[in-house]
């Protein structure tokens, strides 16, 4: 039997941290939500989340090198090899040697992986126009910027 002593914590002021109350599970409920139904909207595309990650990458800066890929992600090499290796299978991206290091293997778009930029996020802003429903936009920014917080306090 445990005995409470008058200065510990009673158990109604643990409700927060215990699940499903905490903040972490709520997080995780809501990234597998969102995770699930993106998941939806990309299976007509043969596309996975991840290879929409990867996709986001090289749109905002094309031939990147895995690695780099990797470091945005913070994904291991293993996992991101085989994602790129299918995405090269079904013509989405190409690998290259980087022409000065002919260790590094550059990342670059074909047209096809180009095209889906025209379609994609667009789906993915519907999304979160969904999720944020009846919330104001200062607030889902507020939001955004206590989640980066969070990510940088325990990265």
């Amino acid at each position: 039997m445990v005995v409470q002593s008058d200065d510990s914590p009673s158990l109604e002021s643990w409700q927060q941290v215990l699940a499903p109350y905490n903040l972490g599970y709520r997080i995780k409920l809501l990234s597998q939500l969102l995770t699930r139904k993106f998941t939806d909207k990309l299976e007509p595309f043969g596309l996975t989340p991840f290879h929409w990650l990867v996709l986001c990458c090289l749109w905002q800066e094309d031939g990147l090198p895995t690695s780099s890929i990797g470091e945005k992600l913070q994904q291991v090499g293993g996992t991101l090899t085989g994602v790129l290796d299918r995405m090269e299978e079904r013509g989405l991206v190409r690998r290259e040697r980087d022409i000065h290091d002919r260790r590094i293997w550059r990342i670059w778009l074909t047209d096809a992986g180009k095209e889906l930029e025209k379609i994609l996020p667009p789906l993915a802003a519907k999304l979160s126009e969904e999720a944020m429903n009846g919330i104001a936009p200062t607030e889902c920014e507020f939001f955004s910027q206590l989640l980066n917080k969070a990510i940088s306090n325990l990265s």
